[in-house]
């Protein structure tokens, strides 16, 4: 009960200090099993996508989170279990005990959706860097797989490096078309094309051509 409140109240209070409306261009809210990713720039860059969703979907959608990060204390341990069930990833490979595939194939084969950055990092400047292989490992294991990307607009300044709670600046974040694996595509190509597609998203360049 307590956890469903803090989430609700996450929820409202990033909307209200954002403005965040969510755009559904290339696609409608689904239950079908999905992974969301998106560009990043912070550790709380999934709460703006997980906020977007409608509130009946956010129960079966789990973010991807660095488990070094949000394993610091008691606080941030609390907020990634309970809140919003974070699937943890150990990013130090000497540290693990798992695969961080077989974790993330577990949790979609439970019935949950997913919220990842395939950049692997925050990345401070503008652009989006190359993808990690990781989500192609998913997409090959798990086919069946959409995978939506999601731009957040305004992201570098409405939630910067080292802030917990969003700067009250509007934020809009935009749900393109879904993508598949397809059969005869390999790492370097479906890595290029999600990368792109998230890209195509960013409504700066359309502002700049206009």
């Amino acid at each position: 009960m307590l956890a469903d409140l803090i989430a609700r109240g996450c929820s409202f209070a990033i909307r209200a200090l954002t403005g965040a409306r969510a755009l559904w261009q290339g696609c409608a809210p689904s239950s079908d099993h999905r992974v969301y990713y998106g560009n990043h720039a912070s550790h709380g860059d999934f709460v703006l996508i997980w906020s977007a969703l409608p509130i009946t979907l956010r129960r079966q959608v789990r973010p991807v989170a660095a488990a070094d990060y949000w394993q610091r204390d008691g606080l941030r341990r609390y907020l990634i279990h309970a809140v919003f069930n974070g699937v943890l990833i150990e990013r130090d490979a000497a540290k693990r005990h798992e695969d961080p595939i077989a974790c993330l194939c577990q949790a979609v084969d439970e019935g949950n959706s997913l919220i990842l950055f395939p950049e692997g990092t925050r990345n401070p400047d503008e652009g989006v860097l190359p993808f990690k292989s990781g989500i192609y490992h998913l997409a090959r294991q798990r086919p069946e797989l959409e995978f939506v990307p999601v731009w957040i607009d305004n992201l570098k300044r409405v939630m910067p490096k080292g802030r917990w709670l969003p700067l009250p600046l509007l934020c809009t974040t935009t749900f393109g078309e879904p993508l598949r694996l397809k059969a005869d595509e390999d790492k370097d190509r479906f890595l290029e094309r999600a990368r792109l597609s998230l890209m195509a998203l960013d409504p700066q360049p359309r502002r700049e051509r206009a």
